[in-house]
């Protein structure tokens, strides 16, 4: 069962992604009706939910470790590469539980197009900031106390004056506008989504690092920016990195009404 069906084919939402359909035996007909009930909502609201906070503590714990013990040297190629092969990693095994977002902003994008239950919105980004929490920790645990310091503990300290505050805004929410996009796009709506969807959302966090790391320190996860930023306790400028990639979900959602919407099915929100 879907938990959002649209009201309109526009977005040819695959159901799957949404909210896969249950595995395993159909329930035993007992009579046992709350027994039912609580398995019912547990597989279509809880599940999805352990997952985001599972995927997002695995993706945010070896993005903040890739950050702590950078070799001199990579530069941003070794951070780069490891939160693009870990997101997608965690996407291909966990994005049939719960989507897959790990990240508040693609939530955010997700419910907006109609592919999110609204009731499971907050739920989502309440566990993907859990998990980014606890990735950090794992990571501050592992990692010596001096390279730990060296870098923030993984915190975003891209930005270190009023000047820097405009050109890094502006890169968190195209960054976001790029990977939100493809995640919309190649993930969630049937007309237009890829089986290589992990592979592409991997190499958009790459290829987006690689970009614009220097300038902004290329967040594009509010929950990747809040777990470090509560472990380490820096919080300098920490507010870039939830207005850039909201305002970059927000754009994500307007344009693929532009490019899919007409008059029938302009307004499908709830």
């Amino acid at each position: 069962m879907a938990l959002y069906e649209s009201k309109t084919e526009l977005w040819d939402l695959d159901i799957n992604v949404i909210q896969p359909e249950r595995k395993g035996p159909d329930t035993a007909t007992d009579g046992n009706s709350s027994t039912e009930s609580f398995r019912d909502a547990f597989q279509r609201y809880i599940q999805p939910c352990l997952a985001e906070l599972l995927g997002s503590s695995l993706f945010i714990f070896v993005g903040c470790l890739s950050v702590i013990e950078n070799t001199e040297g990579t530069g941003r190629l070794q951070p780069a590469l490891a939160h693009g092969l870990a997101l997608g990693i965690v996407i291909a095994v966990l994005g049939e539980i719960s989507g897959g977002h790990f990240n508040p902003a693609v939530s955010v994008s997700v419910f907006l197009i109609g592919g999110l239950n609204i009731i499971l919105l907050v739920p989502y980004i309440l566990a993907q900031m859990c998990g980014g929490m606890i990735g950090a920790g794992l990571a501050k645990v592992i990692s010596p106390s001096m390279n730990y310091a060296k870098v923030s503990g993984a915190a975003f300290d891209t930005v270190q004056a009023d000047t820097q505050i405009v050109p890094a805004t502006v890169a968190e929410v195209i960054m976001t506008l790029f990977l939100t996009m493809v995640v919309c796009m190649g993930a969630v709506n049937g007309r237009t989504r890829s089986l290589l969807a992990p592979l592409c959302i991997g190499l958009t966090v790459t290829a987006d690092i690689l970009a614009g790391g220097a300038v902004s320190g290329a967040c594009m996860n509010p929950a990747r920016a809040f777990g470090p930023a509560v472990v380490a306790d820096y919080w300098s400028y920490h507010w870039i990195y939830w207005v850039g990639p909201m305002s970059g979900a927000l754009l994500t959602a307007s344009f693929i009404r532009l490019l899919l919407g007409d008059e029938k099915t302009r307004v499908i929100l709830m």
